[in-house]
Parts: structure tokens; C-alpha cells; sequence
């Protein structure tokens, strides 16, 4: 039996079972042996590690402050909105698979410079080969930020397919990773420590869990109100959490009311590529969810250079990431830093290496003679 059908009789098996208190432990299970399969399919014993590594997927050099990819079925608008958005040519016809490749672009935005990827329409069952599927996926696994293009006509249906298979080759859309720890020892068994009440996992399920995994001697702390799959993951290892948002295009074919029905969606924007309606909308959510800053740098005894920000994550923007982000050769000689903006109580400032900045502050760097 190949790995597919083995995956398959696992779902049928899963879509029989009812879900309740009672059936945790056996779906749990289920969902450990289906994980494992699908890995397997991913890295074939004694194959290159696609899910880890970004497998074989399309050879695009990473180039500015931020990668986006977009994502979706054929014929969906991708590579007019690739077009309309970096001014970068890509084919668009009437008839489905017109890309067939990766295709890159540069958004320029509030001084940033954002690389947008064009992919080839993925179809269904891409996470397990068909079409170029897995090579999509792959390059969508080393993206900053992922928008899922979506036909105005069928956007529910196609949403639910295209998140199937990301979920399907390990990428978690608009999620956290779950706060578990797994410490692996010697000997003593599995012993679970939680934080919170635990109400869709019980002891049994996660040392059956683990157990699938030969872990069989263990310290499991939860920090979370954690699922089965939200277990697998941490287990796995090898998933991606990633922003996504949903773009909607093609809204000058529905009606009005289609269109405030389909506002309910969380993390969408309703667009028209070809008409170029919404489009700063869009932008500015990307840069949202981007979590991008500008630091703007002052020279001594001049203004501030505001045609040139340093563009830099806001996960961390302490003073030493951002003269990292200049030249690492900046910390040696640092000495102190002015900064004028949000970040300071008064303006200019005297601030240290461990100074966290804001969106548009100015700095002005001191070094040691």
C-alpha cells in the first residue's frame, strides 16, 4: 500500500469518527500517523528534506527588506496584481496555468523595498505532488508574508482548499506557535506539567501521542490550552508560522451585497487587479502584517536622510539590531546614540545599545574615537 492510500484510509477514518471527550485518544492517535505520512511523503527516506530545507522549490534569490508570495488557484489574477503592484511583467490570458514558473517582482513602499513572487495556480492535492504543487509550496514556506488571491466568485470554496494544502506541508496561516516544551531524557517516562486547564487534550492522548514518535521518556510542560495537532507540530519541529492575507479580487463582477457578506472574513481585502480598485488598502495591510519599521539616520551637524529609512522587523528593534542592520563593524566603536521620535521621552535623547525604537524615529550615531 503506498503512502497515499495509507494517508487516505487515515482520513476516511477520521471524517467516520465523531468528535468527542470520548474519541480524543483515537484521533489523536490518527493524528500523529497522519502526520508522520505526510512528512514522509515530503522527505522521502534517504531524500533531500523538503519541508525543512524549502525543498525543491523554484531557485529565486531573496532580495529586499521582505518576501511576499502569492498563492491561489489558476486564472485567479495573480499575475495582473504582480503587475499592477511592482510594474514587472508577467504573462495574463484567458486560459489557466499561463505562469509557469516563479516570477518576481519590487514593491516600492514608504521607502521599503518588498520582493512580491507571482507563483504558478496550485491545484488540489498539491501538498501530496500534483502539478508543480510542492515547489509552490515550498518557496511559500520562505515568505514573510503570504496573500492567498482569491476569485470574488468562489472565495470560500477556493480559501478552505488553498489552506488545506499549506496546512497539509506545514505551514500554520496567522497562528502563533504553541507555548509547549519537550525535553527529552534518559529515563522516568513521560511526565506533563501544565500551566492552564487543559480541556482538548488529556494525559493518556499526549503520551500516546509522543509514543508514536518513539518519545517515550520526556518532560512535556504546556503553557497552553494546546490541541493534538498544535502537539504534532511541536513535535514535528519543522513548521512555519507565517501571516496571510486574503485577497479578494475580481470585486467588479459581484454585487454589493456579495461583497458586505464576504467582509466577515477575517484578514481580507476586497481588490480589482484589472481595474486597479483598493490597492493602498491592500499595501497598507501588507505593511501591517509585514511588522516593518522605518529608522530614519542623522548625520552629525546635518538633517535627517528621510529618502533612505532603514527598514528593520518591529520583533526587536533595539538599538544594536539597528546598527547591526547598517554594518556589523558599527558595534565595535559604538559608543552612544542621539535618537530623536516616539521611542524617547524628550527629544534628542541619549540612548544605549539596548534602546528599543520606534516607527520614524531619527538616530544619530556616536562613536568612540
Amino acid at each position: 500500500m503506498s503512502i497515499i492510500q495509507k494517508i487516505k484510509e487515515i482520513e476516511d477514518e477520521m471524517a467516520r469518527t465523531q468528535k468527542n471527550k470520548a474519541t480524543n485518544f483515537h484521533l489523536g492517535i490518527l493524528k500523529a500517523k497522519l502526520a508522520k505520512y505526510r512528512q514522509e511523503l515530503i522527505n522521502p527516506p534517504g531524500g533531500r528534506s523538503g519541508a525543512s530545507s524549502g525543498g525543491d522549490g523554484f531557485d529565486v534569490t531573496k532580495s529586499g527588506d521582505a518576501r511576499v508570495g502569492l498563492i491561489g488557484f489558476p486564472s485567479v489574477g495573480k499575475s495582473t496584481l504582480l503587475n499592477v503592484l511592482t510594474n514587472t511583467y508577467s504573462a495574463v490570458a484567458a486560459y489557466e496555468f499561463t505562469t509557469l514558473t516563479c516570477i518576481p517582482g519590487v514593491i516600492q513602499y514608504k521607502g521599503a523595498k518588498i520582493q512580491l513572487l507571482d507563483m504558478p495556480g496550485i491545484i488540489e492535492g498539491a501538498k501530496d505532488g500534483k502539478g508543480r504543487g510542492r515547489q509552490v509550496i515550498s518557496c511559500a514556506r520562505t515568505c514573510s508574508l503570504i496573500l492567498i488571491t482569491l476569485d470574488a466568485l468562489a472565495p470560500l470554496t477556493h480559501k478552505r482548499l488553498i489552506e488545506k494544502e499549506l496546512e497539509g506541508f506545514g505551514i500554520r496561516l496567522n497562528k502563533k506557535p504553541p507555548t509547549i516544551t519537550i525535553r527529552k531524557k534518559e529515563k522516568g517516562g513521560v511526565s506533563v506539567t501544565t500551566t492552564v486547564a487543559q480541556t482538548r487534550m488529556d494525559e493518556d492522548t499526549i503520551k500516546a501521542i509522543l509514543a508514536e514518535y518513539r518519545i517515550r521518556n520526556a518532560d512535556v510542560i504546556l503553557h497552553c490550552d494546546a490541541t493534538a495537532d498544535e502537539l504534532i507540530d511541536v513535535v514535528e519541529g519543522n513548521r512555519v508560522y507565517i501571516p496571510c492575507i486574503y485577497v479578494l479580487n475580481k470585486i467588479d463582477q459581484i454585487t454589493i451585497e456579495h461583497l458586505d457578506l464576504l467582509e466577515r472574513v477575517p484578514h481580507y481585502v476586497p481588490v480589482s487587479a484589472h481595474l486597479r480598485w483598493n490597492l493602498d488598502e491592500l499595501l497598507e495591510k501588507m505593511w501591517t502584517y509585514l511588522n516593518l519599521i522605518r529608522i530614519y539616520t542623522k548625520p552629525p551637524g546635518a538633517i535627517p536622510d528621510y529618502n533612505a529609512p532603514v527598514i528593520m522587523s518591529a520583533t526587536n528593534p533595539t538599538m544594536e539590531n539597528f546598527c547591526n542592520r547598517i554594518h556589523r563593524q558599527i558595534m565595535k566603536n559604538f559608543k552612544y546614540a542621539m535618537v530623536w521620535g516616539s521611542s524617547v521621552k524628550f527629544n534628542p535623547q541619549r540612548v544605549g545599545r539596548e534602546h528599543v525604537l520606534c516607527d520614524e524615529d531619527v538616530v544619530q550615531i556616536v562613536k568612540n574615537n
